[in-house]
C-alpha cells in the first residue's frame, strides 16, 4: 500500500475542501457557534444536578431546590435549540459546498476531450458526480462539526471533572487511552475498507449503466444468464465491501462500550464503598454526576470513530472528485478570433494524428475543400474518414501538421466559434429524454419554434413531425426510443439544418434510414447543400455521385482525388473497384 493511502487523515484534502466554505462564512460561524453550546450547555448538566444533591437533598433543603431544577431545563432547552439549529445549518451549509463543486465538476467536464470519455467508464462519472456528491455533504452535516462537538465536550467533561473530584477523574482517566488506542486502530482498518467499498460501487453503477443502455443486444442474444451472473459476482464483492466495514464495527463498539462499563463499574463501587464508610473522597452528589459524566465523557470518544468513518467516506469520495477537477484532458482552447461568418474553405496540409500513441490513424493527409463544394469522403470501415470530421471540429489534437478554415489555422480559432459555424449529422444519432423541438434546437434561445417549423416545412419533414402525438413538443424520451431509426435521423438532420451552418458534415446520414426517409433527407441534403461547403462520409456511392470532389481513403492515406465520373475512368482504380463491387451487389438483389 502506498504512503498516501496509509494516510489517516488527508490534511492537504481537507484544507482543499474546507475552500468551498468561503462563501458561506456566517452559515459556517453559526454552526461552530451551536457546536460549541452542545457541547457546554450538555456537559454543565450533571454538574448542576450534583451541587442540587450535596446542597439541597444532602442537607434536606427544599428551599432554592427548585432553581436548581430550573437551570437544567433551561441548558436542556437551550441544547435543544442549539441542535435544532446545527442540524439544519450544517446539512444547509454542506448541500451548498457540494452544489458548488457538483456544477464545477460538470462544468470541467464538459470541456474534456473525447480521448478522456473514450477511455473513461460512465457509471464511474456518474458515480463522481452523483454519489460521491453526497458523500462529501456529509462531512458537514454528519462528520467534520460532529467530531468538533464531541472532542469539545469531552474537553469540558474532563474539565469538570478534575475540578469537582481528581482522585475519581483518574479512575476514570485510566481506561482513556485503552478507548485512544482501539479508535486508532479502528480509524486505519475503515479508511481502507471505506476506499475498497466506494471502488465496488463505481464498479456496480458501471456495470448496472452498461446493461441497462445494452439491454437490447443482451436479450437478442440471449445473454441474460450470463449478466446475471457477472451481476451476482459484482454484488457480492460490493456486499463483501460494506461487510468488511460491518465487522469492525461489531469488534470495535462491543469493546467501547466494555471498558465504559467497566470503568463505570469502578468508580461506583470505590465512591460507593466511600459514602458507605463515611470516608472524604466523594460525595453522593459526586457519584451521581460521574454516572453521568462517564458516558459523555467515553461515548463520544469512540462515537468519534464512527463520524470519523463518515467522514473518512467523505474524504475517500472528495479524492475521487478532485482527481476528476485535476484532470487535465482539456483542448487548448487559446483561440481568439471569433469569425462571424466562414466562407468555407477548408485545408489539410500534412496531418497526422493517432488516437493510440505510435499507432497513426491518419498519415500525413494533405486536400483543400473550396467554398460552396460538395466533396465526399469514401473507403473501407477504419481507413480515416471520420476522424477527419473528428479533427476539424477539434474533437481531439491532431499530432502534427495544420487543418485551416478561411487560411487560419482553426487552433487560432475560439473553440465555440469554430463549433457554432459546423454541423455535423452523426450516423448514431443521439436524443435526449425531451421533446422534439428541444432536440432540435438544443435550447438555444437563437432558435424559435417558428424557426425550427418552417425549416422542417423547407426540406419537407413538417409532416413527419406533426404527425406524432403533440407533434414538436412530443417527448421521445431516452435516447430517442419512441421513434424508428430513420424518424431520429430526420430530427438529426433538422438539428443541423436550423443552425444556418457555414460547413455542414454528413457522416453516413443516411445509412440505417428506410428508403422513404432516405429519399427525404435527400432532397433535403440537395436544398442545405447549395452554395454551401460540404463534407460527405459514405459507404453507398450510389449517394454521393454528383459531389464536386471524391477523396478516397485507405488506411489512413488518401490515394484518389476527383469527380465519380474522373475516377471511373481511372483503369484497377481503387474507387472504381469500390463502386464495381456495390453496383454487382446491388444487381445482385
Amino acid at each position: 500500500m502506498t504512503k498516501e493511502k496509509k494516510k489517516i487523515f488527508d490534511v492537504s484534502l481537507f484544507k482543499r475542501l474546507l475552500y468551498y466554505i468561503k462563501p458561506y462564512r456566517t452559515v459556517f460561524v453559526i454552526s461552530l457557534f451551536c457546536v460549541v453550546g452542545l457541547a457546554l450547555f450538555g456537559a454543565f448538566r450533571p454538574y448542576i444536578l450534583k451541587e442540587a444533591i450535596d446542597v439541597k437533598i444532602a442537607n434536606r433543603q427544599y428551599n432554592g431546590f427548585v432553581f436548581y431544577i430550573l437551570i437544567m431545563l433551561g441548558l436542556l432547552v437551550l441544547e435543544v435549540i442549539c441542535q435544532l439549529l446545527f442540524i439544519y445549518y450544517a446539512s444547509w451549509l454542506g448541500q451548498s459546498v457540494v452544489r458548488d463543486i457538483r456544477v464545477k465538476l460538470f462544468r470541467h467536464m464538459l470541456k474534456f476531450k473525447m480521448t478522456y470519455f473514450d477511455k473513461s467508464s460512465v457509471g464511474v462519472l456518474i458515480t463522481r458526480a452523483v454519489t460521491d456528491m453526497e458523500r462529501i455533504a456529509d462531512i458537514f452535516g454528519q462528520g467534520l462539526f460532529m467530531i468538533f462537538s464531541d472532542i469539545l465536550k469531552m474537553v469540558v467533561v474532563a474539565g469538570i471533572m478534575l475540578a469537582m473530584n481528581w482522585k475519581i477523574s483518574l479512575l476514570v482517566f485510566v481506561a482513556l487511552p485503552i478507548i485512544i488506542l482501539a479508535t486508532k486502530i479502528f480509524q486505519k482498518y475503515m479508511k481502507r475498507a471505506f476506499e475498497d467499498v466506494r471502488t465496488e460501487v463505481s464498479n456496480l453503477n458501471s456495470f448496472v449503466q452498461e446493461r441497462v443502455t445494452g439491454m437490447k443486444i443482451l436479450q437478442l442474444f440471449t445473454r441474460e444468464e450470463t449478466e446475471y451472473k457477472k451481476f451476482k459476482s459484482i454484488n457480492e464483492r460490493h456486499k463483501n465491501g460494506w461487510l468488511k466495514t460491518v465487522w469492525y464495527n461489531s469488534i470495535f463498539f462491543p469493546i467501547a462500550e466494555f471498558v465504559s462499563s467497566c470503568t463505570l463499574a469502578t468508580v461506583i463501587l470505590v465512591g460507593g464503598y466511600n459514602i458507605v464508610s463515611q470516608g472524604s473522597i466523594t460525595t453522593l452528589g459526586d457519584l451521581i454526576a460521574f454516572t453521568m459524566f462517564i458516558p459523555m465523557l467515553f461515548r463520544p470518544l469512540y462515537q468519534i470513530a464512527n463520524k470519523f468513518n463518515t467522514l473518512q467516506m467523505g474524504m475517500v469520495a472528495a479524492d475521487r472528485v478532485f482527481k476528476v477537477l485535476d484532470t487535465t484532458s482539456n483542448i487548448d482552447n487559446t483561440g481568439s478570433l471569433e469569425p462571424k461568418n466562414f466562407r468555407g474553405d477548408i485545408e489539410f496540409d500534412k496531418v497526422r494524428f493517432s488516437y493510440v500513441k505510435d499507432e497513426e490513424v491518419l498519415k500525413g493527409i494533405s486536400f483543400n475543400v473550396k467554398a460552396g463544394e460538395t466533396v465526399a469522403i469514401v473507403g473501407a470501415t477504419g481507413a480515416g474518414k471520420s476522424t477527419i470530421i473528428n479533427l476539424l471540429n477539434r474533437f481531439y489534437e491532431i499530432d502534427s501538421g495544420v487543418i485551416k478554415v478561411d487560411e487560419i489555422d482553426i487552433k487560432d480559432i475560439a473553440l465555440s466559434s469554430l463549433r457554432d459555424h459546423i454541423a455535423v449529422v452523426l450516423q448514431d444519432v443521439f436524443l435526449f429524454a425531451d421533446t422534439v423541438l428541444n432536440n432540435i434546437t438544443l435550447n438555444n434561445p437563437n432558435v424559435s419554434e417558428t424557426d425550427v417549423i418552417n425549416a422542417a416545412k423547407a426540406i419537407g419533414i413538417d409532416e413527419f413531425i406533426t404527425s406524432l402525438p403533440c407533434g414538436y413538443h412530443y417527448n421521445v424520451k431516452e435516447r430517442g426510443v419512441m421513434l424508428s431509426s430513420g424518424q431520429r435521423q430526420l430530427i438529426s438532420f433538422l438539428r443541423a439544418y436550423v443552425t444556418n451552418p457555414s460547413i455542414l458534415i454528413l457522416d453516413e446520414a443516411t445509412s440505417s434510414v428506410d428508403s422513404y426517409s432516405e429519399q427525404l433527407i435527400q432532397d433535403a441534403t440537395d436544398k442545405i447543400t447549395k452554395d454551401r461547403t460540404s463534407i460527405v462520409i459514405a459507404h453507398r456511392l450510389a449517394t454521393i455521385q454528383q459531389a464536386d470532389k471524391i477523396i478516397v481513403m485507405d488506411a489512413g492515406k488518401i490515394v484518389e482525388i476527383g469527380t465519380h465520373k474522373s475516377l471511373l475512368e481511372k483503369e484497377s482504380g481503387y474507387y472504381k473497384n469500390l463502386y464495381e463491387v456495390q453496383f454487382l451487389k446491388a444487381e445482385a438483389v
